[in-house]
This record gives C-alpha cells, structure tokens and sequence, in this order.
C-alpha cells in the first residue's frame, strides 16, 4: 500500500488513469486497527486497484474537503474523478469492502 508523504505526491495519485483507492485511517482509530490485518488480503483480491493510504491527521485539509467524517473511509477515484465512497463512522469488514470494491470492477471507462 501506498502511503504519501506529502500533498504533491497525494495529488499525483489522485490524477492517475487507473482506479485509485484511498483508504483515509489513524493509527489511533480502533475500527483502522481492525480492518489492518486484513488490508494485505483485500488489496491482493483486488489488483486492479491501486491503494493509497490517507493519514487523516497528516491531511487533515484533504479529509475536509472531501468529507472524511468518519475512518476508515474509502474513496475509489478514476482520471481525478471520484467513482464512490464507502465513508461513514461504522466499522467495516473485509467482506463489506469487498463488496463495495466490486462495484467498480465491471466499470469500465
């Protein structure tokens, strides 16, 4: 997983042809805590996704903008542009993930 170290390599994903996930987490969120064990196992199921991980701290103002209310969130963006969001303040399952990933699958552009 990829994890930016500042707001211009942030922004050079955001713009990339394929389908970018940004996964926006704090190591001090327990609900991020959980679903980290199995983040390894939902990025190798979906590989035609890139993953990008959000310290929500570290970007405060881009989870702001974007409205990040709630971590761990997920936001699937294509060509700059956002395709959906899995964002709320529920804790979410390696099955839920899934299932909204798969969403974005059959979508071609």
């Amino acid at each position: 997983m990829i994890a930016p170290q500042s707001y211009e390599e942030l922004a050079a994903y955001l713009e990339q042809r394929e389908k970018t996930v940004f996964f926006f987490t704090a190591d001090w969120c327990p609900d991020c805590q959980f679903i980290y064990p199995a983040m390894p196992e939902i990025e190798a199921e979906n590989s035609d996704f890139t993953f990008v991980r959000v310290d929500r701290d570290a970007f405060m103002e881009v989870a702001q903008r974007w409205n990040i209310f709630g971590i761990p969130s997920f936001i699937v963006v294509e060509n700059g542009r956002e395709l959906g969001r899995l964002v709320n303040k529920q804790r979410k399952t390696k099955a839920q993930i899934n299932a909204f990933l798969a969403e974005f699958k059959a979508h071609q552009s």
